[in-house]
């Protein structure tokens, strides 16, 4: 069965997205480096450093499909219909979008069951790949429901001082979680943990 994994940048304060600064700050390891790391037609340009970029190379191996909110949807705009790593994005959302779903899209949408309903589609998708849940909010609903089996972390060198932080609003805590792994990177350290289930 496929892992269901959630990973985010996060600031040293625990923020993942800023009012004003959006995602820009935390997001600035990804062009930090001197090695391209390649995207969909090139729409996005990552340049890590060379053991960074072998790890996302990694990922995208590994990664089956990326669930979402709606938030995360709008403000990327649909990804044009695909996702930068060229992998199936689900859409958990109370309604369909205007003008979707699209023709030759690999953007799908749930709009029932919750984050149950999500990550049904998504093991659908994904086969025996990773699922990630690449929300704050969704993140949240996951680890409440006793849905993810793991968590990573790029905690970045910076304070925001506001905005969504990763870790609101949980149940049943305190969460146990097992460390298994950690790489410095350029600005940032990569933290990998399972979630320990009871």
């Amino acid at each position: 069965m496929a892992t269901v994994t959630a990973n985010m940048s996060m600031s040293l304060d625990g923020f993942v997205s800023h009012p004003t600064d959006g995602v820009a700050t935390l997001f600035g390891w990804y062009s930090r480096g001197e090695v391209p790391v390649e995207t969909v037609e090139d729409r996005v340009e990552l340049k890590t450093s060379a053991e960074e970029a072998a790890a996302l190379e990694d990922a995208k191996t590994s990664l089956g499909v990326i669930v979402y909110g709606r938030r995360t949807f709008d403000d990327a705009d649909g990804w044009n219909g695909t996702h930068p790593l060229g992998v199936p994005v689900v859409v958990l959302t109370h309604s369909i979008p205007e003008g979707w779903p699209r023709e030759g899209s690999s953007v799908h949408f749930v709009t029932e069951g919750g984050i149950e309903g999500a990550l049904a589609e998504a093991r659908e998708l994904a086969g025996d790949k990773t699922i990630a849940v690449g929300s704050a909010d969704l993140t949240q609903q996951a680890l409440n429901a006793g849905l993810l089996d793991e968590l990573t972390v790029d905690l970045v060198a910076a304070m925001l001082g506001e905005g969504i932080r990763f870790f609101d609003h949980l149940k049943g805590t305190p969460y146990e979680l097992r460390q298994t792994w950690v790489r410095p990177g350029n600005g940032v350290v990569h933290l990998g943990y399972q979630v320990v289930k009871p």
